[in-house]
C-alpha cells in the first residue's frame, strides 16, 4: 500500500502494510529521496514512513525551525501514522540530531533505534582534536552562511559544498534553505541546537551504522564502547563515506534486517 498524507505543511509518504512503522528521517542535504532503496526492501515486511525534513522542500517557504517545532512536529507524525504504537526510527546524519532529541522527550513512542553514521554530540565533542573541530567548522560554517545569503548565491555555496562532501541527492532538489541546522546550531542564540539537545543516552535497543572513510567521525568510541555493553545493541562499520545507505544499500539493508529480526523492542 502507498499513501500521502499532510503534517504542518510536509508531505508524508507512507508505503507497506507491515505491523511495524518504520519511520525514516533523512539528513543534509538530502531528501525523503534518500531512503528508495530501503523503502523497496523493507516495504514488504514493515510500514515505511518518510517525508522531507521541515524547511529541506526547495519547493516550499524558506525559514529556520528551532528544536522544539522539529521535534514537536515528529511528535505529532508518530500520533498520526502510528496511534498508541511505537515506532522504529531510522535516521541519518541531521535526521539523527533530530531523532535523537525527540526519543529522549518521548522514549514511549520508540521500540529501536538505526543511527547511521552519527552518534551523540555530547560524547564527541569530548574526544574531537582541534583539527577535527577546524574542518568541521571551516564547512559547516561555510552552509551556515550559505543560509544567511540565500538566494542564488547561497544555493551555489551549498551545491558546491555538497559536490566537495560527494553527496549523492541531485543538485536539483538541494538548496540554501536546507543550512538552517548549521545556522540555528553554531549562531542560533538562546535557540542555538548546541544549548538545546539533550545527551543521548538510549535505553531502547539501537543498532549504530557508520562509514570509516571519513576524515573525521561523527562519534565518539567511547559512546560505541557503552552502546556494546548491552547485549542488545548492535554496531557496524562499512567501507564507505558518510552516505552508507547508498554507497552499499544492499548490505546496509541486509544489516538493518537481520537486526531488526533478532533485537526484542
Amino acid at each position: 500500500m502507498s499513501n500521502v498524507l499532510s503534517t504542518r505543511d510536509v508531505d508524508i509518504l507512507i508505503e507497506g502494510d507491515g505491523a511495524e512503522t518504520i519511520l525514516m528521517v533523512h539528513g543534509w542535504p538530502d531528501t525523503y529521496r534518500l531512503w528508495d532503496a530501503q523503502v523497496q526492501f523493507f516495504k514488504e515486511h514493515y510500514r515505511c514512513v518518510r517525508f522531507t525534513l521541515p524547511g529541506f522542500d526547495v519547493a516550499r517557504a524558506r525559514r529556520a525551525y528551532s528544536l522544539d517545532e522539529v521535534t514537536f512536529f515528529f511528535k505529532q507524525l508518530v500520533e498520526e501514522v502510528a496511534p498508541r504504537q511505537k515506532v522504529i526510527l531510522m535516521a541519518h546524519d541531521w535526521g539523527c540530531a533530530f531523532s535523537y532529541e525527540f526519543y529522549m522527550r518521548n522514549p514511549q513512542m520508540v521500540s529501536r533505534i538505526i543511527g547511521v553514521d552519527v552518534g551523540d554530540r555530547t560524547s564527541l565533542q569530548q574526544s574531537r582534536t582541534l583539527r577535527d573541530w577546524m574542518m568541521v567548522f571551516a564547512y559547516q560554517g561555510w552552509l551556515a552562511l550559505a543560509w544567511v545569503i540565500g538566494r542564488r548565491i547561497g544555493d551555489w555555496m551549498t551545491r558546491f559544498m555538497a559536490r566537495v562532501l560527494r553527496c549523492p541527492s541531485p543538485p536539483a532538489h538541494i538548496g540554501s534553505q536546507m543550512n538552517y541546522p548549521y545556522f540555528m546550531h553554531w549562531f542560533g542564540g538562546r535557540r542555538s541546537y548546541r544549548k538545546l539537545a539533550q545527551r543521548f543516552t538510549p535505553t531502547c535497543p539501537i543498532l549504530f551504522i557508520y562509514g570509516s572513510r571519513k576524515p573525521f567521525m561523527f562519534h565518539a568510541k567511547k559512546w560505541v564502547d557503552d552502546l556494546l555493553a548491552r547485549q542488545s545493541n548492535r554496531v557496524e562499520e562499512f567501507d564507505t563515506g558518510h552516505w552508507v545507505m547508498s554507497e552499499q544499500p544492499d548490505r546496509f539493508n541486509n544489516v538493518v534486517d537481520d537486526w531488526l529480526s533478532a533485537s526484542v523492542p
